[in-house]
């Protein structure tokens, strides 16, 4: 098709050319020191399309000879170019790969082609990367000053340019990782303390941050990092209840007297304190501290309100309470038979109220409270093994040594 439409073209020019040159007679002279040449129109039309395109040829021959020195360079330099690019990415695939020599290798021999041509543009972003891969694989390589040196040119060269910002934020937290890894919580909180406040909100800046806190011990800031996670979806809701809930039981085993211990629960956050489980790992650890009021204290909302927990819940209320009963005054009186009338069958509930009551001296009702507590199966074994030991105080006090006796040994088999 396209060689029909020349031969066309072809006989449309012949026919315009004949046409118009066929009917030209002009003539065209030249005077040259008392010489004359005369030309047709025609042949001196010819002669001027073809002398011109002599020129462009030889014009455009000159050029293309003088520029080959030039364009032979820039061939050289766009070879070294996609060399090092192919040496980048080839650094990330091995990197990816888990062959961390021949991805450092093969970051360095990046850098090297970029270093040692200087017609090539220096690109931060290129360079930065360079360093980030070659200092990755030189961490998983366990070596620490090729991986520190590396970082700390990615920094440098990160810092000179306003593009290179994210590549900055990322070295960093990478850097953070790096530290945690070393086991080196100092400095993994250090590098993140350095992060812009937007940055440093980032879903990866708070899981290192947590692995950070909890690795220099420190649970009050790991648990106000958890909970930001929590914020952010980062756990599932099962998977964040349960870490919040450990973070704050090392906050309350961390307090070494009382005064402390109320700092802390002082300054855990609302949701933590109406925790069920919170606030029985609270009182225990109050009263380990003698501090059995503020134990109780903080377990009244949760005894006022024992129709809203689960039965678990209460359980660990109860439980809770139960060693909470020193120094108990009259006004829980009325709690404890509503709570021992509302809930019958639930032996924590009785062990609680029986522990209590033996405190107040009602020696008869606690006695019955007790013995529902010991014989309860469903209790776990020390709860049942305190049964039987306030159950044995009491038999003491009133001056039964034989069903003390029975009593120790009931607590003995209970575990």
């Amino acid at each position: 098709m396209r060689a029909i439409i020349w031969f066309v073209l072809l006989f449309a020019v012949a026919v315009v050319a004949a046409t118009t040159l066929g009917t030209n007679d002009g003539l065209v002279t030249f005077y040259w020191n008392g010489s004359r040449m005369d030309l047709s129109l025609n042949l001196f039309l010819i002669l001027l399309v073809v002398t011109c395109f002599v020129l462009v040829t030889a014009i455009r021959a000159v050029g293309a000879l003088v520029g080959l020195p030039r364009r032979a360079r820039a061939w050289r330099v766009a070879r070294r170019d996609r060399t090092a690019q192919a040496s980048l990415r080839e650094a990330l695939v091995q990197y990816f790969g888990g062959r961390y020599s021949r991805a450092q290798k093969a970051a360095l021999r990046a850098l090297a082609i970029q270093a040692d041509t200087h017609e090539l543009p220096q690109g931060s972003e290129f360079t930065v990367l360079g360093h980030l891969l070659a200092a990755g694989s030189a961490h998983r390589l366990q070596d620490r000053a090729a991986r520190d040196e590396a970082l700390r040119l990615a920094l440098e060269l990160a810092s000179r340019s306003v593009a290179t910002r994210t590549a900055e934020e990322g070295a960093r937290l990478l850097a953070a990782e790096w530290a945690l890894d070393d086991r080196d919580a100092a400095r993994a909180l250090e590098l993140l303390a350095e992060l812009p406040v937007g940055v440093a909100r980032r879903t990866q800046a708070l899981r290192l941050k947590l692995q950070a806190t909890r690795l220099a011990r420190q649970p009050h800031d790991a648990l106000k990092t958890a909970r930001l996670l929590a914020k952010h979806q980062a756990f599932s809701k099962v998977a964040a209840q349960s870490l919040l809930r450990s973070l704050a039981f090392e906050s309350l085993d961390a307090a070494r007297d009382a005064e402390q211990l109320r700092r802390i629960w002082q300054l855990f956050d609302v949701v933590d304190r109406r925790d069920p489980y919170v606030a029985a790992r609270a009182a225990q650890r109050a009263v380990e501290l003698a501090a059995s009021d503020d134990a109780r204290n903080w377990l009244r909302p949760f005894w006022d309100q024992l129709g809203e927990l689960s039965a678990d819940e209460r359980a660990a209320v109860a439980r809770a309470f139960a060693s909470a009963t020193s120094g108990i005054g009259q006004d829980w009186l009325a709690r404890l038979e509503a709570a021992s009338t509302a809930y019958p069958r639930e032996g924590a509930i009785a062990l609680a109220a029986g522990t209590a009551l033996a405190e107040l001296q009602l020696w008869g009702k606690a006695r019955l409270l007790l013995q529902q507590a010991a014989n309860d199966m469903v209790l776990d074994p020390a709860a049942r093994r305190s049964a039987w030991l306030a159950l044995a105080r009491l038999a003491r006090q009133e001056g039964d040594e034989a069903r003390a006796a029975t009593c120790f040994e009931a607590a003995a088999r209970a575990g």
